[in-house]
């Protein structure tokens, strides 16, 4: 069975084999559901990638083999020249402004300290610290005393590396992030191109993401949460790849008819193998590098191990299975999830290898010579679990008010941007050309074009998921799940809008998906296929503006006041 498409081509319907007797989901068609005959099993299993359109290639007077080799360049060509544009953006005047921002004051500087210590030292208080690190010359105050500090370590070992080839100042500690916020819009492009099985919507899934003004800022500041963004696309990225990888593996050990076709068969949807998967492996690495630079990564462990199940559910029943959820609880579980939990947990530990060499990291030594039920567990370990629980309660504990925290109820809106930087130059100071003050800002704010478009696009994926069955809805919509949900219960503890930047490339990827089915809906006539692509173009070119309009507070740019008072939309934005 198919649905329709956002690229034109068939969507399978995984739900069941074509044999399958009438279905609860082919009962809901006055509610929106469509179920076709389609493709064979072996398609529905793997959709191939399209050939390049016959029509386009006409109308530029380019030839069959010309359009296939020029179509295999712009899979990578594509995808690499959005990335250089993304870089541009964010490497563009990276250590500018020259100031500790926002909670660069304790990443920089634990960042610093991992790098000469392996663990978190102590420093003055920031009010003191932060202008001698600026200072020239530099004055480094780091003491061997290990420091207690709420997140663990890869994040900041990760803004430790540019800090090790360019110093202890702001482009040095900025400067991985920006490296991984180009890195992400690379893998969205190649992610949404194996989503869509389309060049194009991959690459304008990436484009959306590098004209993301939170993603811009968080590229651009040493922070921890676009590490961990960074690393969930990553393991999604992955599993993508092992999931196609291990329905061809099943689709290959399903019997051939006589018509040359693959056949549904019981015996092999309920016990064939898909064989060693070390994408999944890689995902698990992926995940526990996520975990280990804050904690919100582990609820995205939990949702990615109920998303690749189920993954695993809807190909054991395309491939004929009988009993697809017993099949997966038989031959899948336990592999998927040894190669996702404990991988991410051995992973987790050993992120902790400059604190478990250490002597003086905090609390490194708080097991040694207790007794009690627990003994037996290494001292190392028993010390990291009593430091941990520390944390743990420091965390939720969290409630001391601040000017710029917000309720996820209005991270979508984008109701309470954080202001991680401003600054009033006067006139004749710093750029400011004009006779009044001027305004240099920095503020955590995503396009808002794009992601009030986002919220149309995820009721929409909602609608694919539900009625239509479309697995990549729910894949999208699982990821934003991921980063999203699990804030709701902390929505008494301190919490700011830039921890969504975890969930913007799957915003991007949703309202690709919402525009691919605008501009070319299945069996739509030219008339209509070409209001659609003009609308989606339109709304594209809008956004674009909408983020070049607001780059100057995005980057840190000296404006006239009124310009900055002009970019102040909301109020709840000031």
């Amino acid at each position: 069975m198919t649905s329709s498409n956002t690229t034109g081509f068939p969507v399978l319907d995984e739900t069941r084999p074509t044999t399958a007797p009438r279905t609860w989901q082919e009962r809901l068609r006055r509610f929106g559901y469509v179920a076709r005959p389609g493709a064979g099993v072996r398609e529905r299993l793997v959709p191939p990638f399209p050939k390049p359109p016959a029509r386009l290639w006409e109308f530029t007077r380019v030839g069959p083999g010309q359009a296939y080799r020029l179509a295999k360049v712009m899979e990578w060509l594509g995808p690499v020249l959005v990335a250089v544009l993304a870089g541009a953006i964010r490497f563009w005047h990276l250590g500018r402004p020259r100031a500790v921002m926002f909670d660069e004051t304790y990443y920089a500087k634990d960042a610093w300290s991992m790098l000469r210590l392996g663990y978190e030292g102590t420093w003055p208080d920031r009010k003191i610290a932060d202008p001698q690190i600026l200072a020239d010359p530099q004055v480094i105050s780091l003491s061997d005393p290990g420091a207690f500090v709420a997140h663990p370590p890869t994040g900041k070992w990760v803004i430790a590396l540019g800090e090790s080839m360019f110093g202890l100042d702001p482009f040095g500690w900025r400067f991985m992030t920006a490296a991984l916020g180009t890195l992400s819009v690379l893998m969205l492009c190649r992610i949404g191109r194996r989503l869509f099985r389309s060049t194009f919507l991959g690459c304008l899934a990436g484009a959306l993401l590098a004209m993301d003004g939170l993603h811009v800022v968080m590229s651009r500041t040493a922070l921890l949460d676009l590490v961990v963004m960074f690393f969930v696309l990553a393991a999604f990225g992955c599993l993508l790849i092992d999931r196609d990888h291990a329905r061809a593996r099943l689709a290959a050990a399903l019997p051939v008819g006589a018509d040359g076709g693959v056949r549904p068969n019981a015996h092999t949807g309920d016990r064939a193998r898909m064989g060693l998967r070390p994408w999944r492996l890689a995902a698990g690495v992926c995940l526990g590098l996520a975990a280990s630079s804050k904690w919100n990564g582990l609820y995205v462990l939990a949702f990615f191990v109920v998303m690749t199940l189920l993954w695993d559910v809807g190909a054991r029943r395309v491939a004929g299975a009988r009993r697809p959820y017993r099949a997966v609880l038989r031959k899948d579980f336990g592999w998927s999830v040894l190669s996702l939990v404990p991988v991410a947990a051995l992973t987790y530990l050993a992120t902790w290898t400059g604190w478990f060499l250490s002597d003086d990291g905090y609390g490194r030594h708080w097991a040694d010579g207790r007794g009690g039920t627990w003994s037996w567990i290494p001292g190392s370990l028993r010390s990291l679990w009593h430091y941990e629980h520390g944390v743990y309660e420091f965390n939720v504990g969290l409630h001391s008010a601040h000017t710029y925290e917000s309720n996820p109820w209005s991270w979508l809106v984008q109701g309470r941007p954080v202001l991680f930087h401003y600054e009033s130059p006067k006139p004749g100071q710093d750029g400011c050309h004009t006779a009044a003050d001027c305004s240099q800002t920095v503020l955590a704010l995503g396009t808002p074009l794009l992601w009030w478009s986002a919220c149309a696009a995820l009721v929409y994926l909602l609608f694919r998921w539900a009625l239509r069955r479309d697995w990549r809805a729910g894949a999208v919509l699982c990821a934003v799940g991921a980063g999203y949900l699990p804030w709701f219960l902390y929505q008494d503890r301190t919490i700011f809008s830039f921890y969504a930047v975890v969930f913007v490339p799957y915003l991007c990827l949703a309202v690709t998906m919402a525009l691919g089915a605008l501009a070319s809906p299945e069996g739509a006539s030219d008339t209509r296929r070409t209001v659609g692509v003009a609308a989606a173009g339109v709304l594209v070119l809008l956004i674009a503006w909408n983020f070049i309009y607001f780059f100057p507070i995005y980057t840190g740019q000296t404006i006239p006041y009124t310009d900055w008072k002009s970019r102040m939309w909301l109020d709840t934005w000031v």
